[in-house]
């Protein structure tokens, strides 16, 4: 029996293999496919079901303490019995992983959320209510877009989290490079282990740097007054914001 030869990479099972890209790419492709829309799906729902929360615990503040309790709670469920509590309703789905990871994300969202709300200056909200906001045009046009910092912080945290949390799913088969993760380490494939998991990292990095990159498009004024200080920025700021919603209409 002939030995494989010397730049055989797959057959020598090294950690870094330029064969198993090129063997693999497809299903690379797809784990990586998949492993995305869990996440922004999962995300997404978590925003979905956050900012409706947040909204409750500011208007009525005798809401907060449970709303935030009850999500750290969630956050500190195990993934294995997070998904085992689920796997009843959703049995083995893809469902099963999303929904999951929107529980785990509300922790983050609700109280990035509901910090920035607070942080809105009470200059910004006396200037809307003198130029005629009603409530909901005030939270809409003022104060929602003056929480987004601290809102897109726990966005991005939030975000990376489900990166991770996702390969977990793996456990019931929907854990897009989690699945080649598992799978690799339960066969010691080194090279598969490797790229499925600095493909995790990438996909971290980059949906991060997305959400920043968004962040600075929609806090203009945060670009405009950076040379000041930190409050005066953030009332002027809100006094242009104020300003402009006014002329809109």
């Amino acid at each position: 029996m002939t030995a494989p030869p010397p730049d055989d990479c797959l057959a020598r099972n090294d950690w870094i293999c330029g064969d198993y890209l090129s063997t693999r790419r497809q299903i690379l492709l797809d784990a990586v496919g998949q492993h995305l829309q869990l996440t922004v799906i999962s995300v997404a729902l978590g925003l979905v079901i956050a900012v409706p929360l947040a909204l409750l615990a500011r208007r009525r503040r005798w809401t907060a303490g449970p709303v935030l309790g009850i999500t750290t709670v969630l956050y500190t469920i195990p993934s294995l019995a997070m998904f085992s509590l689920l796997l009843p309703v959703y049995g083995l789905s893809a469902t099963l992983v999303v929904v999951g990871l929107a529980l785990y994300s509300l922790t983050l969202l609700v109280r990035n959320i509901l910090a920035g709300l607070d942080g809105v200056p009470a200059e910004a909200r006396e200037a809307a209510r003198g130029m005629g906001f009603g409530p909901m045009r005030q939270l809409l046009t003022v104060e929602l877009p003056l929480a987004l910092p601290a809102a897109m912080a726990g966005l991005r945290i939030a975000t990376v989290s489900a990166v991770a949390l996702t390969t977990v799913g793996a456990i019931v088969g929907y854990g897009g490079l989690g699945n080649l993760i598992y799978a690799g380490m339960n066969s010691f494939f080194k090279a598969q282990v490797l790229t499925a998991s600095v493909l995790c990292v990438i996909i971290a990095v980059v949906l991060d740097l997305l959400l920043l990159g968004a962040e600075r498009l929609l806090t203009p004024w945060r670009r405009a007054g950076r040379r000041t200080r930190v409050r005066t920025r953030a009332g002027a700021g809100a006094k242009r914001l104020v300003t402009a919603a006014g002329r809109r209409t």
